[in-house]
């Protein structure tokens, strides 16, 4: 045993010094790339390179609230642009000089064409345009009258020119009143009606973007009211300063003149026609309509039934034209899963109607998928515990399965698992099958008829799933295991998501186990009783709040909640045992426990593609009445890729247990837990291109509710039994398609303590698809 571990040090004090002297020559690699992709020898000798520009307020700017978004848009209109640069170099720069050798090379032409850019010369310096641009973007703020001068700085040594920009704010126009022209059509009650939801308040500063924002708030009312052919671009603002001498104005809203009629009247929907099996370039078949809740179902053969289509429909003969109801009834077309396109096209009707009213015409044209449809995905698979192998999964859809946008999903799944650098050893291979069915109905399956304006995002689907696996590890044990689950899913808005499970029944049946495994489960009790109740029949329910789809936005906010409570109704009609045993239901015992658990994330983007990324997780499991445990599927782990990075994957806790050491590495068998806690903070930076980086810090572990095994129960010295692991990452995104390499070391094991130690000797490389939190 000495030498062996005699034998790893060596090995590990080998790999550390390769290590360090490639970290070494990788230092010298990257000063002399630096120094190589020095410009300034190749620059002409009358030429300066156009280093920036900067923009400076000469006045004082403490009482103006949006100070940081003026510099901002005036730095946006600073020309020209700059050469890029990337820690200190230009190599766009230093790629494009070396292709205008008289030989410049086969690499150099390539490096040229790829990441080339033309020099930027300070002869390209507007300085009066510039002033110009600032000076407009200054009255469009409300400073009108400001000054701007310029003044541009040479550096002959390194060959640089920058401009400053110093601006002196003159004081702004504030707001009086806000009116609209009086008349006596109808467009004019419209807007008044809706003036109280203005965002213009006295007071304010001139802004011509409020001003364009209030247009299209105007613009937006009105077609909800109906009026199809309204624009902003039909709408101006008249400011009157004459009527004050201390820099107030007010605000005059009017139509332009000769607006067409056809603008400003309301239009009503005479017809509704839905083409369900829409074909482009077929409009002239002949086919059959049928009328159905006040609508024109029109198609050939029967493709969709009109009274299943109907619920998605909000767009009715009689209605005022409305683009909220356009858009939600093609948000719900589109969820439906059996249509590729859906297009919605109003034509106006000449009517004999007065001039006060305009007619449409809804078409409705929907274009299925292909009904029929075969997928198959080969994957090459790596886990964090050392598991690689390759994995098959094929899928069956059938779409509109029952002419009621059911859709039929069906599959079929192979792996082949085996553990590198442990030979044939038992336990470190595996095969898995698994064969599953799901049943998609877009629509809520309900004894009770539920209205289709209840919901008022999106119809709620019901989904029934059934499925079975087969996993077998060599010469360790069989895992048979057979799931249904009946639920609704659907989205509140566009941020919420409800999944409800109300029936969720999974069986696990443990067979052909080996006496190495049975050793396994003698030796650790608590084990061998999460193995036993594996018939769980429940319910679960999952709340998500994705703010993550506001891309745009600088705080963002993603939560997940999960419940998963079991037993409880088996629990009502299984009778009790006589000898004090655990109860059963049609022969099994069965499990009874309740488990919650949170995700909460943060991403704080503070620059271009740079964030700070965090997450906290928390869950419990609490088994009770027919258990003592929890089921082993249901117990949580700590560690891996989407874990505390610094630890593989079930390697951490439970607290401050530590397994023995065995030849087999069985280990992680008992390394689960009924507590887990967790907390990341990641910072996620560019590169180059499609290459970003990432500086992270983990920490987390699990704990059990008992004291089953040595060290392992949650107390109050919870904080100090945290793994903490700090890492960097490497990460290739092109168009969101994430390849993940992490490499992180521990600093502080749960054993540890209070004290944090450093081990850099033995890091931990994670691959993983997608980022992490």
């Amino acid at each position: 045993m000495k030498l062996r571990e005699m034998k790893r040090n060596n090995i590990f004090n080998t790999f550390f010094g390769m290590f360090s002297i490639l970290k070494v020559s990788s230092l010298l690699l990257l000063l002399g790339f630096i120094f190589s992709c020095s410009v300034e020898k190749y620059i002409p000798e009358d030429k300066l390179l156009y280093a920036g520009a900067n923009v400076e307020f000469s006045t004082k700017i403490d009482t103006i609230r949006d100070i940081e978004t003026i510099k901002t848009e005036l730095e946006k209109v600073l020309k020209p642009v700059k050469n890029k640069e990337f820690l200190g170099m230009r190599p766009g720069l230093y790629f494009h000089y070396k292709a205008q050798k008289e030989k410049p090379g086969f690499i150099n032409k390539f490096l040229n064409k790829k990441f080339g850019e033309e020099p930027v010369y300070s002869t390209r310096i507007d300085q009066a345009q510039t002033e110009s641009l600032i000076l407009n973007r200054l009255e469009n703020r409300g400073f009108f009258f400001s000054e701007v001068t310029s003044r541009v700085e040479k550096d002959s040594i390194e060959k640089e020119a920058r401009v400053d920009y110093s601006v002196r704010l003159s004081q702004p126009y504030l707001m009086e009143q806000y009116k609209i022209d009086s008349d006596s059509s109808l467009v004019y009650e419209d807007i008044a009606a809706g003036i109280s939801n203005t965002e213009l308040k006295k007071g304010m500063r001139y802004d011509l973007s409020e001003l364009k924002k209030e247009r299209v708030r105007i613009d937006l009312d009105l077609k909800q009211r109906g009026y199809y052919n309204f624009g902003p671009g039909l709408l101006i603002f008249e400011a009157d300063t004459n009527q004050y001498s201390n820099k107030r104005f007010d605000i005059f809203l009017r139509l332009k003149k000769d607006v067409p009629k056809s603008t400003i009247v309301p239009y009503k929907i005479s017809k509704v026609n839905i083409f369900p099996n829409h074909v482009i370039g077929n409009d002239s078949i002949l086919k059959d309509t049928i009328r159905f809740a006040e609508k024109n179902f029109i198609q050939d053969v029967e493709y969709f039934k009109p009274n299943k289509l109907d619920p998605f429909l909000l767009i009715e003969e009689g209605q005022y034209f409305s683009p909220s109801n356009s858009s939600a009834t093609s948000r719900r077309l589109s969820t439906i899963g059996a249509y590729k396109f859906v297009n919605i096209r109003y034509d106006e009707i000449d009517s004999l109607s007065t001039d006060s009213l305009g007619i449409l015409e809804a078409n409705i044209f929907l274009s299925p998928l292909n009904k029929r449809a075969i997928r198959a995905e080969l994957q090459a698979v790596t886990k964090s515990n050392n598991f690689a192998g390759p994995n098959l999964a094929l899928t069956y859809v059938n779409r509109n399965l029952f002419k009621g946008g059911e859709i039929l999903n069906l599959t079929a799944k192979f792996g082949y698992e085996f553990q590198l650098a442990k030979g044939n050893q038992s336990g470190f291979n595996s095969l898995e099958f698994g064969i599953g069915a799901d049943l998609i109905y877009p629509r809520l399956l309900f004894p009770i008829s539920i209205s289709k304006d209840f919901f008022k995002y999106a119809i709620p689907k019901t989904k029934i799933s059934l499925g079975a696996d087969y996993l077998t590890r060599t010469n360790l044990f069989s895992l048979m295991s057979f799931y249904g689950s009946f639920g609704y899913y659907w989205n509140a808005n566009k941020y919420i998501t409800h999944e409800f499970n109300p029936i969720a029944v999974n069986y696990v049946k443990l067979a052909n186990t080996t006496q190495a495994f049975d050793d396994i489960l003698t030796a650790n009790p608590f084990l061998k009783t999460s193995f036993d109740q594996q018939f769980i029949a429940g319910l679960t329910y999952t709340f998500t709040y994705n703010g993550m789809v506001d891309i745009a936005k600088t705080h963002q906010v993603f939560t997940s909640f999960n419940v998963d409570i079991a037993g409880n109704t088996l629990d009502l009609v299984s009778s009790s045992s006589d000898d004090g045993e655990p109860k059963k239901f049609a022969g099994l015992e069965y499990a009874q426990y309740a488990k919650a658990d949170i995700d909460f994330r943060y991403h704080f983007n503070f620059a271009k593609e740079q964030k700070i990324a965090t997450r906290l997780f928390a869950g419990l499991g609490m088994p009770y009445g027919n258990s003592d445990v929890m089921p082993y599927t249901r117990q949580y782990f700590s560690g891996g890729p989407y874990s505390v990075r610094a630890f593989k994957t079930r390697s951490l806790g439970p607290g401050t247990y530590v397994p023995e050491e065995s030849e087999d590495n069985l280990s992680y068998f008992d390394q689960t837990g009924n507590i887990r806690l967790e907390a990341n903070v990641e910072y996620r930076f560019p590169i180059y291109s499609f290459f970003k980086g990432a500086l992270f810090a983990d920490a987390g572990n699990v704990w059990n509710t008992n004291d089953s095994l040595e060290g392992g129960k949650f107390s109050s010295d919870f904080i100090n039994e945290l793994g903490i692991g700090v890492g960097a990452g490497l990460r290739i995104d092109i168009q969101s398609f994430v390849i993940r390499f992490d490499l992180a070391t521990a600093v502080k094991r749960p054993t540890d303590g209070k004290q944090f130690n450093f081990d850099y000797q033995n890091p931990v490389l994670n691959f993983a698809i997608g980022y992490p939190f």
